[in-house]
């Protein structure tokens, strides 16, 4: 998500006042809260809840993903799949990102971001109930795709919802959501196989039972769907921010943009083939199935400390290239593993490549970085996301595709490390301590 400023400890803001005009959608004197006991406790129990909702929902934003990886196989034969079917099926996450992503600000400026939050997580969970019942490789697809608009729409608002909501917490809530993302995506990394095992072993039931989780993600945002509203700078400051939050802002003249959303990109590209094909390279290997399983749910599951160190770190350097360039050398020594000893230093290679994996809670905190005002946040976040999803497309399915044609993971791999190298590049390029609404105001 996003680290705001040089340091958390120069925002200010005060998180009671700021929303509490929001909610009655009037401008509040500050203090208002201070001679309403009652308003008080209420905007302490929505922020509770905004913060459950927060957590639950991350972890809800992998696991679609990371369940069908480790079960890829059974699925390929169950369907009838054939290899480049089944990267297609890996790019279909990406494609939805991409697709749907772009719609949120304007679906958010509508119905306000709670909503429509609630409601990805309610698309999450119908399409991981009916995915794996839906009938055929088209139903499955479907479904899925169901599934991952909702995820699609979550990813952009979530910075959004931090920043209005944790103006002054915004490294410490981005940490906090990006370790719960992790931990969702290596919980269903590890526990699919042998989940899928105690419920009889059948794939169908192994997939769907991951609905529960999102289910429960729905819960905390019910009462918060009826809040349209932003939370607005303490009156001091609002004349100011003003004219600057509600400047047009073109996202195409911005290099620092396109930087970030081609880094974005590419380490989604890396991500995405990670989580829909590192099992299978290990289950060729000779690792057995439920060990390809755990393998990827170490690499996932290194993203949970890390995301929660990263972007404290990110924010309080001048520039975030040096850590874009640590993760890519770390990337870089988990492909040349994969290629010379995938099964000899598996568990070193899965830590590998989890650390490079880091680069998505990187860009998630330079995206709060790059913009200074919470529009530009959401522009930026769209444009980043939607862009960097479609640039991420080809990967997983290029992959399938010379897996199939080469008859081994040699040429894939490579393709993979090369990917690596323009990656460290734009993380450098985006991690320059400047704003997008010095590039793209229109003027």
């Amino acid at each position: 998500m996003m680290g705001l400023m040089a340091s958390e400890k120069f925002r200010t803001v005060d998180t009671r006042t700021a929303m509490s005009s929001t909610e009655r959608g009037t401008d509040a004197p500050a203090g208002t809260e201070e001679t309403n006991p009652g308003a008080g406790r209420t905007r302490a129990w929505a922020t509770r809840l905004v913060v459950a909702g927060i957590l639950l929902s991350a972890l809800n934003l992998r696991p679609a993903i990371t369940s069908l990886g480790a079960l890829l196989e059974e699925v390929r034969d169950d369907l009838g799949m054939s290899g480049s079917v089944a990267g297609l099926l890996t790019s279909v996450p990406p494609l939805c990102f991409a697709v749907f992503g772009v719609t949120a600000p304007r679906l958010a400026r509508r119905f306000g971001p709670a909503a429509v939050i609630c409601a990805g997580m309610a698309a999450i969970a119908t399409g991981l109930l009916i995915r794996p019942y839906a009938g055929g490789t088209p139903g499955f697809l479907a479904a899925s795709a169901l599934a991952l608009m909702g995820i699609a729409v979550s990813n952009v608002l979530m910075p959004v919802v931090v920043k209005r909501w944790f103006p002054d917490r915004v490294g410490s809530m981005t940490g906090l959501y990006s370790m719960a993302l992790a931990l969702g995506t290596s919980l269903a990394a590890a526990v699919t196989v042998p989940l899928t095992g105690a419920l009889g072993g059948s794939w169908r039931s192994g997939l769907a039972v991951w609905a529960v989780l999102a289910m429960a993600a729905v819960l905390p945002w019910l009462p918060l769907v009826r809040d349209r509203g932003t939370a607005p700078a303490p009156s001091r400051q609002r004349t100011a921010a003003t004219a600057e939050q509600h400047a047009p802002l073109r996202m195409a003249r911005s290099r620092t943009a396109w930087a970030l959303a081609v880094f974005f990109g590419l380490q989604a590209t890396a991500a995405y083939i990670t989580m829909g094909w590192m099992p299978q390279i290990f289950r060729d290997a000779g690792v057995p199935a439920g060990t390809a399983g755990v393998l990827l749910a170490v690499t996932m599951v290194m993203g949970v400390p890390l995301a929660f160190v990263i972007p404290r770190v990110a924010t309080r350097l001048p520039h975030q290239g040096p850590i874009a360039l640590v993760l890519g050398v770390c990337g870089l020594a988990g492909y040349a593993g994969l290629y010379f000893a995938p099964a000899a230093g598996a568990w070193a290679w899965a830590l590998l490549l989890g650390v490079s994996n880091c680069a998505f809670p990187l860009a998630l905190t330079m995206v709060g970085m790059r913009a200074r005002s919470g529009p530009g946040v959401a522009q930026l976040s769209a444009f980043a996301q939607s862009t960097g999803y479609l640039i991420s497309i080809p990967g997983p399915l290029l992959v399938g595709v010379l897996y199939q044609r080469s008859g081994g993971w040699g040429l894939p791999i490579a393709l993979m490390a090369a990917l690596m190298v323009p990656q460290m590049l734009m993380g450098v390029l985006a991690g320059r301590n400047r704003t997008v609404e010095e590039e793209a105001a229109v003027r």
